[in-house]
């Protein structure tokens, strides 16, 4: 991710200050595994072990969840995303496949240097 936006968890920069508060912006994403990936999980579950496939789907998921949010952030005018969190579950999309959510969200603000 190249921007101008910077996305950090503390609520405060030093050196800065906010000279305007945007609003909360979010950024979300949803996937799942396909047929394939599933059965090998499933097998790879019975003898126990890391879940590399499961593991680089999250990942990606994670990732475009905050892509979603510095557009989010970018769109609202902000030049930062301050206290962001991560929010994450897991649904049956009602086929007996399980999709992974990831939602990004933090305060879009304006920072200026202080002084």
């Amino acid at each position: 991710m190249s921007s101008q936006v910077l996305i950090v968890t503390i609520e405060s920069i030093p050196g800065y200050r906010i000279s305007e508060v945007m609003g909360t912006v979010y950024g979300t994403a949803v996937r799942s595994r396909n047929f394939i990936g599933n059965r090998m999980g499933g097998i790879a579950a019975i003898f126990g072990g890391r879940q590399t496939g499961a593991d680089n789907m999250i990942n990606q998921t994670r990732d475009d969840a905050l892509t979603q949010l510095l557009q989010s952030a970018e769109s609202a005018g902000a030049n930062a995303v301050l206290g962001m969190r991560f929010d994450s579950g897991e649904f049956d999309s009602g086929q007996g496949q399980v999709m992974e959510e990831v939602t990004a969200y933090g305060t879009a603000v304006v920072l200026v240097p202080e002084g």
